[in-house]
């Protein structure tokens, strides 16, 4: 490892310079947003409905310059029936919202909340119980209000390395605990580096992590889990707070940790720019690579990422695997969940197969089974039934030739996909061939996909 030179804050100057110039929130906009915050606050209040408090990084000082996320929590007794919570919740926070904005929208995670803009700032308004301890929450977001006041309590001293460790998972393309990410969440960010100390210290032991990496920092784990990374929450010992963290993300954060010790750098901070691909270019490069390339587009579910993308995800292995059990082998596929519409992409190493297969059958010594076989087939136009192995085989027509002729039939919806992906799709799909895969709304998805390299790779080719 190279001399690091740090300074007396621990930190190297180039950190210092990248918490000053790109980080750290000016007094001025703290106080715009704060003073956002407070009106909210005391629109709560004299509704007499509910406490509110302010939660999120906002609350605990560690959020990033230009971040303009604020999340207001409505606190009710926990005696509340849970329909009546999300009724009176949602009635309090559209009109909360009408005070100040007409720009606002509901919004669906475990229950309904409000989505406002106002003054420049995402607001989001969200109904929960005010429950005496996390052991006691009866709904996923009940449990927020204990993770703000335990980073409150425990944080001095550490914000400015929070603030680096977040924008560095955000220029590696790993913040984010979201289905289409699977990586860091603030609140993880936060607890790992409360854990280890600081921002370089968390650098230097996370270059030695390795799966299934147990880190508890209140020594209260109340059960066992099974994932890459598991961070146990302080506030629920029953809460892996990684468990979103997918392999690939804690492996990216792995190397991304080994590079910048290695060599540190602003590059290590400084976000990746899309570059789109444009219809020209991808006809060039899917002759250069001379595979078959398909997408298939539908209208999006009206839902919210954390429900749609795990079904994107899951409908599109599922359509590898209808793919490969008809013979076409896929290099690559991915998915993407726009606006307006989906898509989903596959590279298949071709995408014309010839008119026949092989079909195999059982054992010849399966007598019973091995002649109905040889029954069945005897008089067919292809060759066989013969033996190999032991075992009868055959040739047989081939259902579908062309992979865009599987796409594009009713098998696609006789496959496991998920539900509001299949609802979407009983109403239309489209598929595309070739470089016609190109749109403009998808242009950087499409690029990205062409273009897969690590976190690390990507620095030190300069991307």
């Amino acid at each position: 490892m190279v001399n690091e030179n740090r300074e007396g804050t621990g930190r190297l100057p180039l950190e210092e310079k990248i918490l000053r110039e790109q980080l750290r929130p000016s007094a001025e906009e703290q106080e715009y947003i704060r003073g956002v915050a407070d009106r909210l606050l005391a629109a709560i209040k004299e509704s007499r409905k509910a406490e509110g408090m302010v939660v999120g990084s906002i609350a605990r000082d560690t959020w990033v310059k230009g971040d303009r996320d604020l999340d207001v929590f409505m606190l009710f007794p926990p005696d509340m029936p849970r329909e009546e919570l999300e009724a009176e919740g949602l009635a309090l926070a559209r009109s909360i919202a009408r005070k100040f904005t007409h720009t606002f929208c509901e919004k669906y995670a475990e229950h309904p909340y409000i989505n406002a803009i106002i003054d420049s700032i995402d607001v989001d308004l969200v109904p929960c119980y005010n429950v005496a301890s996390a052991a006691h929450i009866q709904s996923a977001v009940d449990r927020t209000p204990f993770h703000t006041r335990y980073i409150t309590e425990k944080i001095n001293g550490l914000v400015d390395d929070v603030l680096l460790l977040k924008q560095f998972a955000k220029a590696g393309g790993i913040y984010g605990s979201d289905q289409m990410t699977e990586g860091f969440s603030g609140y993880l960010c936060e607890l790992l580096v409360l854990h280890y100390g600081g921002f370089a210290s968390l650098l230097r032991a996370a270059s030695e992590w390795g799966p299934h990496l147990k880190i508890d920092i209140e020594h209260h784990a109340a059960k066992e889990f099974d994932e890459p990374l598991i961070v146990i929450d302080p506030v629920d010992p029953r809460r892996n707070v990684a468990a979103a963290v997918s392999i690939d993300r804690m492996a990216e954060f792995v190397e991304l940790a080994r590079g910048y010790c290695e060599a540190p750098s602003e590059a290590f901070f400084t976000l990746p720019g899309e570059t789109p691909v444009s219809e020209e270019d991808l006809t060039a490069l899917l002759a250069a690579r001379g595979t078959s390339l398909y997408a298939i587009t539908f209208a999006t579910p009206p839902f919210i990422e954390e429900i749609v993308v795990p079904q994107l995800k899951r409908s599109t292995g599922a359509i590898c695997d209808l793919l490969a059990r008809s013979g076409f082998v896929v290099h690559h596929a991915h998915y993407r969940m726009g606006k307006e519409r989906c898509m989903l992409l596959f590279e298949l190493l071709a995408g014309d197969l010839p008119p026949i297969r092989r079909h195999e059958g059982p054992p010849v010594w399966n007598r019973q089974n091995a002649e109905k076989f040889r029954e069945k087939y005897q008089d067919a136009a292809l060759p066989g039934p013969f033996i190999e192995n032991g075992r009868y085989a055959m040739e047989v027509p081939r259902e579908f030739v062309r992979a865009a002729d599987l796409l594009t039939s009713p098998a696609l919806l006789n496959v496991g996909v998920g539900r509001h992906v299949r609802m979407a799709l009983e109403k239309d799909w489209c598929v595309f061939e070739a470089a016609d895969c190109w749109q403009e709304e998808f242009a950087p998805f499409i690029a990205g996909f062409f273009s897969r390299c690590s976190p690390l790779v990507r620095i030190r080719k300069g991307q």
